[in-house]
Order: structure tokens, then sequence, then C-alpha cells
């Protein structure tokens, strides 16, 4: 045995036997722990609906079609921790970019039908810039609109910003022309740019500052936020209050009233049962509650799991109001935190 292998042998050793130190919760929070099975079938008898029901032209049929929905089902299998690029759902991953940037306007950077596809759209984008081989994407396919994915981005969020100067309240409605603004809408394009930020896309603070303080604005001191008006919250909405905890705290404004306010209200309210937009309300709250009070997270992502274990159909489905793509995705995203890969789910 020469000197290098018996160092080795006995850095490994000592690095057993060294003792446990009592750190484990901050790593699980993190990066987090072994997925729950529930969890993993569920997702896994998800993600093979999609894939099977993806369209040729990247998208999906059935319900909402359009950018949004393709962007949502993008994060779905990039959220899953599968090589994007070689792994088993990498020809998914390609089709639904391409699907994305075909349908972007190249010169305004909008990617239709309305600001929420937009939203959700450059999200996806986002996430999967850096993560997504770019010289893999237009490898088998000749035609169309060829950009790159870190050109496509920068696009969306010009037309974001653009759309934005146009706005009085400082956020988004349906149409980038739009004068006025709403709480939902806004939340999906404030969190595109975020995550546009977050990998590395120049988005202007005073931007982010302005969409913030709509919401701020738009918060009472109960929590409740308001649809549109950008006065107070009337009305109690579990959907806008975990939109507004979300947007607040990815936005690094936890220590606002505002936030604690949207915090406590969702959290003094984990029992909820959504009726009107179930899948939209999982979404939000999964990602609301996990950035703000990991307990929290923790006790409601056990009734969403069960809920959701009893709702999917025998082809890995969740059927919903705007189609069961949507349902799937918006399903399958409120469990994706448990396995901690997209870059805008850490904490």
């Amino acid at each position: 045995m020469n000197r290098t292998t018996a160092t080795l042998l006995l850095t490994l050793a000592s690095l057993v036997l060294l003792p446990l130190r009592a750190t484990a919760q901050i790593p699980t929070i993190q990066y987090g722990a072994r997925v729950p099975p529930d969890v993993k079938l569920i997702y896994e008898q998800g993600l093979k609906y999609l894939a099977a029901s993806q369209l040729q032209d990247g998208g999906w049929s059935g319900g909402q079609r359009g950018a949004g929905v393709t962007g949502m089902c993008l994060m779905v299998f990039l959220a899953q921790g599968e090589d994007p690029n070689f792994g088993q759902y990498s020809v998914s991953v390609r089709k639904a970019v391409r699907n994305i940037i075909r349908s972007q306007n190249p010169s305004t950077g909008f990617i239709p039908s309305s600001m929420y596809h937009h939203g959700f759209a450059t999200l996806g984008l986002a996430e999967a810039y850096g993560a997504v081989d770019e010289t893999l994407v237009w490898d088998d396919d000749a035609g169309g609109n060829r950009q790159s994915i870190g050109s496509a981005l920068e696009l969306a969020v010009r037309c974001a910003l653009t759309s934005q100067k146009k706005n009085r309240w400082g956020g988004w409605r349906y149409s980038p022309e739009d004068n006025n603004a709403d709480t939902s809408v806004s939340g999906a394009v404030l969190m595109g740019l975020l995550a546009a930020r977050n990998a590395g896309i120049e988005v202007p603070d005073d931007s982010i500052d302005k969409a913030l303080n709509y919401y701020r604005s738009s918060t009472s001191d109960s929590g409740m936020v308001a649809y549109s008006g950008g006065v107070g919250g009337q009305g109690v909405s579990m959907n806008r209050s975990a939109v507004a905890a979300l947007v607040l705290a990815v936005g690094k404004r936890k220590d606002w009233n505002e936030y604690l306010a949207t915090l406590n209200h969702i959290t003094t309210r984990i029992d909820h049962q959504e009726s009107g937009y179930p899948f939209y309300f999982r979404y939000y709250m999964a990602q609301a509650l996990f950035q703000g009070d990991f307990d929290a997270w923790t006790k409601w992502k056990r009734e969403n799991t069960r809920n959701l274990r009893t709702q999917q159909q025998d082809d890995g489905s969740f059927p919903a109001s705007h189609g069961p793509a949507y349902g799937t995705a918006m399903a399958l995203l409120s469990l994706a935190l448990d396995y901690r890969f997209l870059p805008i789910y850490e904490r």
C-alpha cells in the first residue's frame, strides 16, 4: 500500500467516525428528504400521462390550451429531476421548449394568448434556461423560429417590462396593453420575472419593487388581498392571499407587515378546501406555505397528497375545468416541492 492510498483510507475512516451533528433540519428544508412513496407514485403516473398526451407540436389539447399550460407541463418534467437532455422525458422537454419559443412573437416578445400564459411560459423558460442544453433543442427540427432559450427568455422579460410601464398600478392584466391590473395575473408574470432574474437575466429592481408595492397596497391588515384596484383587501380569497404571500417571500419582503398578514391568513386556514379553482389554489398554497412556514407546509402537504391520490384517474391525469393537462400539471407541481429540483423552489 503506497502513502497516498494509506492517507486516503485514514481520511475516510476519520469521516465515518465523526459524531453526527444536530443540523439535519436545515439541509432537509433546503434540499429535501426522501420523496414519500405516495408522492412519487402520483407524480410518476402523472408524468406518464403528460408524456403520452403531448401533441407533436409540443403542446397539449383539451380545455385551456396555450404556452402557459405548456410552461406548467415543462416545469413538471424539470421538477422531477430526470436528466432533461438525455433522460426518459428529454424528448418531451425539448418539444415543450420549442412549442413555447415558436408561439412567441419575435418582435414584441409576447407569448399568447394572455399575460397569464405569458407569465407561466416565462417561468417555464426560466427554469429550463441553464438546465436544458441549447444545442439539443433544435437538433431534430429545422423549421420555424429557432431562437435559443436565453434569447426567448430575454424577449419575454422585455415584453413584461414594457407592459408594466403602461400600467398605472405597476402590475399586469390580461393584455400587454392593459392599463389596469389584478393580483392573479400579476402573480403569474411576477413569478416569471423573479425566476428569470434568478437565472441571470437582467430585471431592473425598480420593476420588481413596483410590482411588490402593488401587492402591498392591495393587502389589508387581515391578510386579505384585493383582486384589482390596488386598495386594501375585500372578501376572503385564499388564492389571492397565497399568491401575495408567495411573491412577497420570493421577492424578499418577508419583513413587511403585509407579508406577515398574508402568511398568517393562510397558515391559520390550512384546512381550507377550495372549490372555485382548486388546482390553482394547490399550486400557490404549496409554494407559499413552503416559503413561509415549513411546519405548516408539512402538515398541509400530507392532506394534499391524500386528496390528490383519490382524484387521480387511471391514466394518471387530473380532470379540471381548464383541461386535464392544466389540472395534471398544477396538481403535480403542488407536490414537486418534495423533489426540490426547480430553482424557483429554493427557500
